[in-house]
C-alpha cells in the first residue's frame, strides 16, 4: 500500500513545476463542468481564470427559489447551465438529456461535486473521459460521507484524491493525491476549510492541466487497504455511549457540523457539536442525565463534560435542539432568556444594512421580518459563510463565527447579537442568575437503587410493615395537619415552582392536598376481603376468605403541572394501604416535593418510607420502571412516555402500572343551555391554572345558533383578566411553567393559523418579563387539524361549531379522538344529558358544570388516556393485591 502511495507521489513530482516559472500552460480544453456548490464554484472560476473553456455548466434545480453558486457564477459569465432534476430513469439516461450534453462538444468532463448519478455514456463521452474530487486517500473511505468518517475511525491522516471516473464506486484510476495531518480537536469543517477546501481546488485545476499536456498518470487503486462506508444520515447518527471518551469524541466530531451527533436528553433529541478531549481533573458543574450514557455529564462553565467507558474525558461546546436552535453547552440550565436591548440609531442603521445582506441571500423571502428565520427561510451552510463574509467586509472589527448564526437563528435574534458582541456585552463566562431559590440535589442511579433499597427495608423489616392500621391512619391524620399549618408557605413554594397564581396554589393545588391526605387516612381501617362460599355440599367444612394486603415498594413519578396535588393523589393511597414508596417529582418543579418529605419526617413516619428523588425522567424515571424491587409504578404525564414506562415496567418484573396520560377532552355546549354559566365555566375549562391541566377541555363544541355569542362573551371575559405576578393575590393568570412549554404553545398557535383556524384572540406571548402566553380562542376548527387532535396543555381555546340539533353528529366528533379523560356538557334538557354523558367516551364526564374532582370521586381515563384510577376507593386498589385463603376444618 505504502509503495502504491509513493508511486502516486513520484509521478505527480515529475510532473509539478516552480510555481514561478510554470512551463506547461501550453495547451487549453473544453470542459464541461458537472456539480455543484462553492466548491464547484471555485472550480470553474479557477479554471476560467487559467484560460479553459467551460462550454457548459450542470448543475442541480433552484432550491427554495435559490440557485446553487455554481450557477449564479456560470449565468453571471454567459456559460450555458443546465439545472436537469436527473440524468437518468430506472438506470436508463434520459436520451434529451444526453443530447443536451453531447451538443456542447465538451473534451473534458470536470465533476468538482456532483451529487446526481451521471450516465456512463455521459462520463465517457469526451475524448479525455472525466475526473472526479473525493475528499478521502481512496481506496480509503469510498462512497459518501467520506470526510465524516475519516474522522469516526480516528485517522491519522485526511487528503483528498481526484481520480478517472470509471463504472465504479470511486474505484477508478488515480490522477493525484494530496494529504495533510488530522489535529486531535479537528471537525469536518476544520479539515474541510483548512485544506481539502482550498488545496483541493488547486489541484482540480492542476489535474486539467495535466491532462491538457497529456502528462496525467492513470494509476490502478489497489483493492487492499480499501473500505466503503455508506452516508451519514440524522437518523444512523446517534450515538453509542458505550466507547472510550477518544471513539465518542471522534464521532461526535466526524459529525459536526452534518448530519450532527445526537442524543437523548430530557425526551428531546439533541445534537453535540464543538468537541475536544480534556485532560486533567473532572471540573465542577452541574449534573444532566443523558440516555445511555455511562454516568451523567456535567454542564460546566466550559461546556459539556462527557464520560468514555475508560473515564476519561471530552469536553462538548455547543448543543442543538430539535426545533434548530443552538445554545453554548454552558448554558443548558440558564433559566429565561436575555431582555431585548434597545438599539441606538447607529446600531438601527447597522440593523439596516444587515437586512440587506439577508435580502440578497434569501432572494426567495420577499420581506425580511424580525420573524424571519434564516434556515427555514431556505438557507444552508453555505450561505452562513457566504453571510459571514458580506458581514465582515461592512463591519471588520466584528468577529464573527460560523456558530453564532446557528445560535440565532431569527433575524431580531441575530442583531441582538450582533449589537451585544459590538458593545462587548456577549463575552464568554460563567452563568450568573439573578436570584437562586434553592440548589436541588440531582439523583443518580445509585440513589435510586439506595431509596429503593431503604423503602424495601422498611417495607419489609420496619415498624411500617408491623404497625396496625389506626396507627398508620393517626400518622396520615398527622401529616395532613402539618400540611394544612404549613399551608401558606407551601402555596408560596408551590407558585414560584410552578407558576400557578398564589390563590389557585393555596385553594387547590395545597387545599385538596390536605383533603386527599386526610380523606385516605379515614380508609386505612377499613380495608377488608370478603368471604366465599365455595362447597354447598353438606357438611361444609370448607372456609375462603380474601385479604387485601399492600404490595410492597411502589414508584410514583409525577408531572409539573400540580407538583403537590400529583403528590397528594397518588400518595396517599399508597401510604393508606399500607406500602412504601419513592416517588420523582417532576425536574422543573422539586420544591413542594421536598418540602412534603420534611413535614412527614416531622409527622413521625419512620425511615425509609417516603423516598423523594429529584431527578431526569431519563435516569431516574427510568430505572424507577426497570427496578426488580418495585411492584407497582404510578405515572402522571404523557402518553408516549406512558407508553415507555409501561413497556419497562412489563420487560423488567411484570410492575402493576397506572397511567394518567394525556387528554383532549371534548366539552359540547347546547343551545339550550344556561349561556352565563357555560360561558363561566367553559372558560375555566379551558384557562384554569393557565391550561396547565390534563382534563382541561381541549376542544369546544358549541351549537351553530349560540356559537357567535359565545365568542363574543369569552372575549369579553378574557380581557377582564389580570395577567401578572402570580404572588399577587389580584393576577388572574400566571406564567406558564417553563421556556420550553411556551415555545410549544407558540408553535401550537401557528400550526393552527397556518391550517386555517381563525385566530380570534391571543396565540402570542405576553410583552413583559417571564413566560406568560396570552389566553387565545380560535374558532372555525375542523376535524383534521391539527389542534383539533392534539392537546396544547395551554391557555388555548378551540372552538368547532356544529348544526342546531345534530346531536349524533356532535357525539360522533367528540369520541373522534385517542384519548378519552374527561368530557363535559351543557344544557338544561337533564335527558340529553344524561344520553350524552353515556355516549360520551371518556373516565369522568361533567354536566352543567367542569373542573369539579373531589378527593372520593374516581378520576382516570379510558384509550391512550390511561388506565386505573386516582382518588376515591378505586384508587386504593391500586396499591392493593388480593390474596385468597381456603380452609378445610
Amino acid at each position: 500500500m505504502e509503495e502504491w502511495r509513493s508511486l502516486i507521489q513520484e509521478q505527480r513530482l515529475t510532473l509539478l513545476r516552480d510555481e514561478e516559472s510554470p512551463v506547461y500552460c501550453q495547451r487549453k480544453l473544453k470542459l464541461a463542468l458537472i456539480g455543484q456548490s462553492l466548491f464547484g464554484q471555485e472550480v470553474y472560476s479557477h479554471l476560467r481564470k487559467e484560460g479553459h473553456k467551460v462550454v457548459g455548466v450542470f448543475t442541480v434545480p433552484d432550491k427554495n427559489g435559490q440557485a446553487d453558486p455554481l450557477a449564479l457564477s456560470a449565468e453571471k459569465d454567459g456559460t450555458p447551465v443546465f439545472k436537469f432534476p436527473r440524468w437518468r430513469v430506472k438506470g436508463k439516461p434520459i436520451q434529451e438529456v444526453v443530447e443536451a450534453y453531447r451538443s456542447l462538444g465538451a473534451e473534458l468532463n470536470v465533476l468538482p461535486f456532483c451529487t446526481q448519478f451521471i450516465p456512463m455514456d455521459v462520463i465517457d463521452y469526451p475524448k479525455h473521459g472525466s475526473i472526479i474530487y473525493h475528499p478521502s486517500i481512496l481506496p480509503r473511505h469510498r462512497g459518501a460521507s467520506a470526510i465524516n468518517w475519516t474522522l469516526i475511525q480516528g485517522d491519522k491522516k485526511a487528503g483528498f484524491t481526484v481520480f478517472w471516473a470509471d463504472d465504479g464506486l470511486d474505484t477508478g484510476p488515480i490522477l493525484l493525491q494530496q494529504e495533510c495531518d488530522v489535529e486531535p480537536n479537528d471537525t469536518v469543517d476544520d479539515l474541510y476549510n483548512r485544506f481539502l477546501f482550498p488545496e483541493g481546488v488547486k489541484a482540480m485545476v492542476e489535474a486539467v492541466q495535466l491532462i491538457a499536456d497529456g502528462k496525467a498518470p492513470q494509476v490502478p487503486q489497489p483493492e487492499e487497504g480499501a473500505t466503503y462506508e455508506g452516508i451519514q444520515k440524522k437518523e444512523n447518527a446517534q450515538i453509542s455511549w458505550d466507547q472510550p471518551a477518544a471513539a465518542l469524541h471522534n464521532w461526535i466530531r466526524g459529525h459536526d457540523k452534518v448530519p450532527g451527533a445526537w442524543t437523548m436528553i430530557d425526551d428531546q433529541a439533541v445534537t453535540f457539536y464543538g468537541s475536544s478531549l480534556l485532560d486533567g481533573s473532572v471540573p465542577s458543574g452541574q449534573p444532566l442525565a443523558i440516555e445511555g450514557a455511562i454516568k451523567p455529564g456535567l454542564v460546566t462553565k466550559n461546556g459539556l463534560v462527557l464520560f468514555g467507558n475508560d473515564g476519561k474525558m471530552l469536553l462538548v461546546r455547543n448543543l442543538q435542539f430539535e426545533d434548530g436552535k443552538m445554545i453554548p453547552a454552558s448554558k443548558y440550565f440558564a433559566a429565561g432568556e436575555t431582555s431585548a436591548i434597545e438599539l441606538t440609531e447607529e446600531e438601527k442603521k447597522m440593523a439596516e444594512d444587515i437586512k440587506s445582506i439577508w435580502v440578497g441571500i434569501l432572494t426567495n423571502i420577499p420581506v425580511i421580518e424580525d420573524s424571519t428565520d434564516f434556515f427555514k427561510s431556505g438557507a444552508s451552510s453555505m450561505h452562513v459563510v457566504r453571510m459571514i463574509e458580506e458581514i465582515k467586509q461592512k463591519y471588520s472589527g466584528l468577529q464573527l463565527q460560523n456558530e453564532d448564526v446557528y445560535m440565532a437563528t431569527k433575524f431580531t435574534d441575530f442583531i441582538q447579537m450582533l449589537v451585544r458582541r459590538l458593545r462587548g456585552e456577549d463575552k464568554e463566562e460563567e452563568l450568573i442568575i439573578d436570584y437562586i431559590i434553592a440548589k436541588v440535589s440531582y439523583a443518580s442511579v445509585e440513589d435510586v437503587d439506595k431509596a429503593v433499597a431503604a423503602a424495601k427495608d422498611a417495607f419489609e423489616n420496619g415498624e411500617w410493615g408491623k404497625m396496625n392500621a389506626r396507627e398508620r391512619g393517626r400518622l396520615i391524620y398527622r401529616l395532613a395537619d402539618l400540611m394544612e399549618k404549613h399551608q401558606e408557605e407551601l402555596a408560596t413554594i408551590e407558585t414560584i415552582d410552578s407558576g400557578a397564581v398564589y390563590t389557585l396554589a393555596l385553594k387547590t393545588h395545597v387545599g385538596m392536598s390536605v383533603q386527599t391526605f386526610r380523606y385516605f387516612a379515614g380508609w386505612c381501617d377499613k380495608i377488608q376481603g370478603s368471604t366465599i362460599p365455595i362447597n354447598h355440599a353438606r357438611p361444609n367444612h370448607n372456609l375462603t376468605f380474601t385479604k387485601k394486603e399492600p404490595i410492597g415498594v411502589c414508584a410514583i413519578v409525577i408531572p409539573w403541572n400540580y407538583p403537590l396535588m400529583m403528590l397528594a393523589w397518588k400518595s396517599a393511597a399508597c401510604l393508606a394501604a399500607g406500602n412504601t414508596l419513592v416517588l420523582k417529582p417532576a425536574q422543573v418543579t422539586p420544591l413542594t416535593a421536598l418540602k412534603f418529605a420534611e413535614l412527614s419526617a416531622e409527622a413521625g413516619f419512620p425511615k425509609g418510607v417516603i423516598n423523594i428523588l429529584p431527578g431526569s425522567g431519563g435516569l431516574v424515571g427510568q430505572r424507577l420502571s426497570e427496578h426488580p424491587h418495585i411492584r407497582k409504578l404510578g405515572f402522571t404525564g404523557s402518553t408516549p412516555i406512558g407508553k415507555q414506562i409501561m413497556k419497562s415496567c412489563a420487560v423488567s418484573n411484570l410492575k402493576k402500572v397506572s397511567l394518567e396520560l394525556g387528554g383532549k377532552s371534548p366539552l359540547i355546549i347546547f343551545n339550550d343551555c344556561d349561556l352565563d354559566r357555560a360561558v363561566k365555566m367553559g372558560m375555566g375549562a379551558v384557562y384554569f391554572n393557565k391550561g396547565e391541566n390534563c382534563i382541561a377541555a381541549g376542544r369546544l363544541f358549541v351549537e351553530e345558533s349560540i356559537h357567535d355569542e359565545f365568542v363574543k362573551r369569552v372575549v369579553d371575559e378574557i380581557q377582564k383578566m389580570k395577567i401578572g405576578d402570580p404572588l399577587d393575590r389580584s393576577t388572574d393568570h400566571g406564567p406558564q411553567n417553563h421556556k420550553a412549554h411556551l415555545e410549544k404553545l407558540l408553535e401550537y398557535c401557528e400550526t393552527g393559523v397556518k391550517e386555517g383556524a381563525t385566530l380570534v384572540y391571543g396565540g402570542r406571548q405576553v410583552c413583559r418579563p417571564g413566560f406568560f402566553m396570552e389566553p387565545t380562542v380560535f374558532t372555525d376548527v375542523e376535524d383534521h387539524m391539527y389542534i383539533a387532535q392534539e392537546e396544547s396543555f395551554g391557555p388555548v381555546m378551540v372552538i368547532s361549531k356544529f348544526k342546531d340539533g345534530d346531536v349524533e353528529g356532535v357525539l360522533q366528533q367528540a369520541n373522534n379522538t385517542e384519548y378519552a379523560l374527561a368530557s363535559g356538557v351543557f344544557t338544561r334538557d337533564i335527558n340529553k344529558a344524561l344520553y350524552v354523558s353515556e355516549k360520551l367516551e371518556a373516565g369522568t364526564v361533567f354536566i352543567n358544570t367542569y373542573n369539579k374532582t373531589d378527593v372520593a370521586a374516581p378520576f382516570g381515563g379510558f384509550k391512550q388516556s390511561g388506565f386505573g384510577k386516582d382518588l376515591g376507593e378505586e384508587a386504593l386498589h391500586e396499591y392493593l393485591r388480593t390474596k385468597a385463603v381456603t380452609v378445610e376444618y
